[in-house]
This record gives C-alpha cells, sequence and structure tokens, in this order.
C-alpha cells in the first residue's frame, strides 16, 4: 500500500460495499424452500457501525435482492441500502448526484465483474485478497482478508484510524 493511497484513505467521504463476496464469501445456503442464506462477519458489521456513527456515508449496492440483507445493514445503521442492482455504474452515478458525492474521496469495496465499471469511478477501489483478477488489476489497495472474512473492517478500520475517528473507550461501552 502506497502513501499516497494512505492519504486518499484519509481524505475518504464515503465508502461503497457490495454484498455477495464482500460483506460475505459468496456462499449460499439455499434451503428446500429456496430461500437464500447467507453469512456476515461480525467484525465487518461492527466496523459498518463506527464508520455510520463516524459520518461516513455507508452505501451498500449488491445485485442480490434477499431482504435479510437489508434488515441487517439497517440495524448497523446503513440507510442508503440498493439491493437488485443490474448496472451498478449507472445507479453510483445517480446516487453521486442525489447524495452529492464526491467520487474521487470515495471508496468502493467489489470483488467480480459487476463491480468493475462503477470501482473505476471511485478514486479509491478496493477489495478482498480473493477478489477475482479483473478487480484485483484495478484496485488501489487489496486487502489480505477474504470477502466475508474481515476485508470489510480491515478498509473502514484504516479509513477511521488514518481520520482520527478510530477509538474504543472501553469504560463508556460497558457503562
Amino acid at each position: 500500500m502506497s502513501e499516497n493511497f494512505l492519504q486518499l484513505l484519509k481524505t475518504a467521504s464515503a465508502i461503497v460495499i457490495d454484498v455477495d463476496g464482500v460483506l460475505t464469501d459468496g456462499s449460499l445456503f439455499i434451503s428446500e424452500s429456496g430461500k437464500e442464506l447467507r453469512v456476515m462477519n461480525i467484525r465487518d458489521g461492527y466496523a459498518i457501525n463506527q464508520a455510520v456513527k463516524n459520518e461516513l456515508e455507508v452505501i451498500v449496492i449488491s445485485g442480490g435482492v434477499e431482504k435479510s440483507v437489508i434488515k441487517r445493514l439497517e440495524r448497523l445503521g446503513v440507510k442508503h441500502i440498493h439491493i437488485g442492482a443490474d448496472d451498478k455504474k449507472k445507479l453510483l452515478k445517480k446516487l453521486a448526484k442525489k447524495l452529492k458525492l464526491d467520487l474521487a474521496s470515495t471508496v468502493y469495496i467489489g470483488d467480480d465483474i459487476p463491480d468493475l465499471e462503477a470501482m473505476k469511478m471511485t478514486g479509491m477501489p478496493c477489495c478482498p485478497q480473493d477478489a477475482v483478477q479483473e478487480i484485483i488489476s484495478i484496485a488501489k489497495y487489496i486487502s489480505p482478508f477474504g470477502g466475508g472474512k474481515g476485508c470489510v473492517r480491515d478498509v473502514i478500520e484504516k479509513v477511521l484510524k488514518l481520520q482520527g475517528k478510530w477509538s474504543f473507550d472501553f469504560a463508556q461501552d460497558n457503562k
């Protein structure tokens, strides 16, 4: 990771996160009724909640359509959740205009081809270590953690630490 990229992370104002392969390891558990279940990392969730509390704009864009994902993200405080996204680039353009996002200071954590063009629009494309090669080739930061295995925590923690916003007050949290 270059010094230049650390400077970019320090200026991050928004984080866009994919679900399958980023917040999850890409596996699906499918019940007999056809219900799809995903597993998410609790530490990624903690970091997302800390980002929200520290007023980073957190946006989730997913091609998946499971409503359980929305419920989980809402509990973490995420306000901008977009599922069933067919064209992530087009959606990100629309969101950037609506939310007045500076895409140069936006982090995008993606892992597969549907994320590629949207990631190229941002100043800080990041990915888990198990992303597909096309994503790895454009990423400015490749987390040493896999999708669903802490890569989101890794990126958000770096952003918040660089901004002086990552703290843990043991006394406060145990009241």
